[in-house]
């Protein structure tokens, strides 16, 4: 049985995350997972499970939250769902 990192839980189905630094981490749930390792963006802090937007190293929700920061070139980031920009 397994000890989630996040809540405490112990669970027989916990599940273990294997990140690209090496780090291992154990949880109980997905809820847990995204809390602990989804990046948040940096305008409105909502947690990032999708694509996101990616501006100089920095991590938004959405192309409209990129262009409230003080970034220069986020003005040409476009929300892109299934299509590839251009």
């Amino acid at each position: 049985m397994g000890t989630c990192e996040v809540c405490g839980n112990e669970y027989w189905m916990t599940f273990e995350v294997h990140t690209v630094g090496g780090g291992v981490h154990t949880f109980d749930c997905f809820e847990c997972a995204t809390q602990r390792l989804a990046p948040q963006c940096e305008h409105c802090g909502t947690r990032i499970l999708g694509h996101g937007v990616e501006a100089s190293g920095r991590f938004f929700c959405c192309a409209h939250c990129a262009r409230q920061s003080d970034l220069a070139m986020v003005g040409d980031l476009r929300d892109t769902v299934g299509s590839h920009p251009t």
